[in-house]
């Protein structure tokens, strides 16, 4: 069974303007001494600001986004756990660069190599969280490969998984927002994201201070994330991430001349689209819907449902538009229980459809007993 319903929010103006042709407001040059930047929101994946988006270029360390995200996935998956202990080999300890300085023929906690990666950019944990994913860097490379094109990044290619110089490696601006915004749904992520400063310990009592590389963690308002990047190939370069009330932007910049105006410019188009745009509250997860459905062979005719996520509207600010519902009851028969999926929401924009939302019941519901169905009967009989 379907309904329809409308629901009015000061959004955009046409559907067009957010799918097809772009945002009308002519953005300024944000950035300085970048070769490319894009900035996005993180919701939505629109594209709010973009200097060469698509040109092929090194990013340096920013790779460890993808390594990051297969640790993630692993994790979630059920292959790994984040207690597991993760050996370390010589080909990992190795390692040059930026690195933490592990303990050949040691073992060490994923989760604390993870942490390593995410604050201090190391590669030595890097190789060794590949290996033991994959088996080694060879393969773990090729699995990264293959996540890429899962995500529909056809500008970049990976050949090793610290993002130390070779020439076979690459990406743009735009995959680099595409692939962090991949990253940032685990949301174990952010419980290392958000770390400044931090001990790593070793066996024997040895610790290296890990400091984070990404400045904007303590200068920038809602920063809570970030990965940065530098080779003299490369450049300097950052993927952050900010929040402020609704709205999550992704800041990408490839190629700067400086750190500062890597920050700076990251900064400046975070600044730009919180300023310029919002993003507009219409389900919210924590409220029941309006209707109820119907459930057949309960001990209830109906009972009360909510969508299983937040959803948003992203917009200009000051612009107006509609978004239309189509709510579909799946008809499911009793028993159902809290949380289970029984329904969907779909949200249009202009007659395009914008998102799809799950609907679960808000409540237990038992399947009817015998004297529920005698009693129905005889409510039911004429006198």
């Amino acid at each position: 069974m379907k309904k329809f319903m409308s629901f009015c929010c000061a959004c955009v103006a046409a559907a067009g303007t957010l799918f097809s042709f772009g945002f009308s407001k002519a953005a300024p040059e944000l950035t300085t001494g970048c070769r490319a930047a894009y900035l996005m929101d993180f919701d939505s994946g629109q594209c709010i600001y973009k200097e060469n988006e698509e040109a092929r270029a090194p990013i340096a360390s920013v790779c460890k986004v993808m390594t990051l995200t297969l640790c993630l996935d692993a994790v979630e998956s059920g292959a790994l756990s984040l207690d597991d202990m993760v050996y370390i080999s010589e080909n990992a300890s190795g390692m040059g660069g930026s690195q933490i300085f592990l303990d050949s023929g040691k073992s060490y906690p994923l989760t604390e190599l993870i942490k390593s990666i995410v604050v201090c950019s190391a590669n030595d944990s890097c190789v060794a969280v590949a290996e033991k994913i994959s088996g080694s860097e060879e393969a773990f490379v090729a699995d990264m490969n293959e996540k890429a094109a899962e995500l529909g990044l056809e500008n970049t290619l990976f050949a090793n998984c610290t993002g130390l110089p070779k020439d076979t490696q690459y990406s743009c601006a735009e995959d680099v927002a595409k692939m962090f915004a991949n990253l940032l749904k685990h949301g174990e992520y952010f419980d290392y994201s958000r770390i400044w400063l931090e001990d790593f310990a070793h066996d024997g009592g040895r610790t290296t201070v890990m400091t984070n590389t990404n400045k904007l963690i303590r200068s920038y308002n809602g920063c809570d994330g970030g990965k940065t990047g530098f080779t003299n190939e490369a450049g300097f370069c950052l993927a952050a991430t900010a929040k402020r009330e609704n709205m999550r932007l992704i800041s990408v910049v490839l190629g700067a001349d400086t750190s500062e105006h890597r920050f700076s410019s990251a900064a400046k188009m975070l600044d730009y689209g919180f300023a310029n745009y919002k993003n507009k509250m219409i389900l919210d997860k924590t409220v029941t819907l309006n209707d109820d459905f119907r459930l057949r062979g309960g001990k209830k005719e109906t009972y009360s449902v909510m969508p299983k996520d937040d959803c948003f509207i992203f917009s200009e600010r000051g612009a107006e538009a509609d978004a239309d519902f189509v709510v579909t009851d799946f008809g499911v028969k009793a028993p159902v229980s809290k949380g289970q999926v029984v329904g969907k929401i779909d949200v249009y924009r202009g007659g395009v459809l914008y998102k799809s939302v799950d609907v679960i019941s808000a409540e237990d519901v038992k399947r009817a007993g015998f004297g529920d169905r005698l009693k129905t009967v005889a409510e039911d009989w004429p006198l």
